[in-house]
Order: structure tokens, then C-alpha cells, then sequence
């Protein structure tokens, strides 16, 4: 579960099943009682028809674990932690990072970093798009060393500079009101 969207929807299938929930969270539901199989069996249908799995392998819950804490704390947060992302997952999750990093790359195919990465460079388009904050200001609120660096990064991930990538929002905008 990434979004508020994805709790409402879970929240929604427990009730419809009658399961008392404590606590719907991104990726976890801590339940007051246990479920039965039944209960279980009809909860994991019900999900996969909103494109929500239940896992049940404890792999596959540490990654979805690992890939919500690092969406949380890009996406979802004022300003980056000023710590070092990989102490900041390792506490949040109370795994050793290498741990951690082991694991994610044994099943995502891709290392940990490289995720970060990835969702780094996701938020740095949506800010683009916003356009309200300079690349300056972009590269600061998500902990870059330099603009260079983020430039570096953005044009390794989507093949493109950032300034080009707000020029194509820009072209856009303009033949969408052209139309």
C-alpha cells in the first residue's frame, strides 16, 4: 500500500468481512483478533480485485516494508531526513542495512540505492512540473551535494537534462492550447 487511497480500500474489505481491524497502515494491518482461513481466503480475493496483494512470505513483506518506508520518506514527507537514507530505513524498519540492502536486491533485482534513486528522481519531476522551486531549490530539499549532481542523476535515469524536461511540459502546455 503506497497511498491513502490503497488504506481506504483495504479498510473498506475488512469491514465488508466483518474483521476488526487495529490499524491500517502503508503496506501493514495489525488486527485485533485472528482471522479464519475463510475470512483470510475471501479478504485476499477481495484485494487482488482492487490490484492490492496480501503477502505472506516474510521476503515479500520486509520488501514491501522497505519500498513504503523509502516512498514515505520521499514522497511523502516535508523535507527529507537530514540523516543518511540508509540509517534512516535501518532504524525506521530495525534491520541492519546490509541486511536490508542484501534482500531487497535478492528479490527486487535492483540494489536498494538504486530505488532510492529512482524515487528521488520521480519527486524531482513532479517539482518540476509544479514549477515552483529551482533546480537550486529542488537539489537542496532532496539532500543533493550540488545541482550538478541531481542534473547527473535525472539525465542517467530519464535520458534527459532537467532543464529539457521542463521545456517538453512547457511544449505541452502550449499545443494543448493550441488545440
Amino acid at each position: 500500500m503506497v497511498s491513502l487511497r490503497c488504506k481506504m480500500v483495504v479498510h473498506q474489505e475488512l469491514e465488508k468481512l466483518d474483521i476488526k481491524n487495529a490499524r491500517v497502515d502503508l503496506g501493514v494491518v495489525e488486527l485485533f483478533n485472528d482471522i479464519s482461513a475463510a475470512q483470510r481466503r475471501k479478504l485476499k480475493e477481495n484485494l487482488l480485485k482492487t490490484g492490492l496483494e496480501l503477502l505472506d512470505d516474510k521476503k515479500s513483506i520486509l520488501i514491501e516494508k522497505i519500498k513504503n518506508a523509502v516512498t514515505e520518506m520521499i514522497h511523502f514527507s516535508e523535507a527529507l531526513p537530514k540523516e543518511n537514507f540508509s540509517e534512516y530505513i535501518s532504524k525506521k524498519l530495525g534491520y541492519d542495512y546490509t541486511y536490508l540492502a542484501n534482500t531487497f536486491s535478492e528479490i527486487k533485482g535492483i540494489t536498494l540505492q538504486q530505488f532510492v534513486i529512482i524515487n528521488k528522481i520521480e519527486k524531482v519531476k513532479e517539482l518540476i512540473l509544479y514549477d515552483e522551486l529551482n533546480l537550486t531549490e529542488i537539489s537542496y530539499q532532496l539532500n543533493y551535494s550540488s545541482v550538478a549532481h541531481l542534473s547527473n542523476q535525472f539525465k542517467k535515469i530519464t535520458g534527459l537534462s532537467p532543464s529539457f524536461y521542463k521545456q517538453l511540459k512547457k511544449q505541452r502546455m502550449q499545443n494543448l492550447e493550441d488545440l
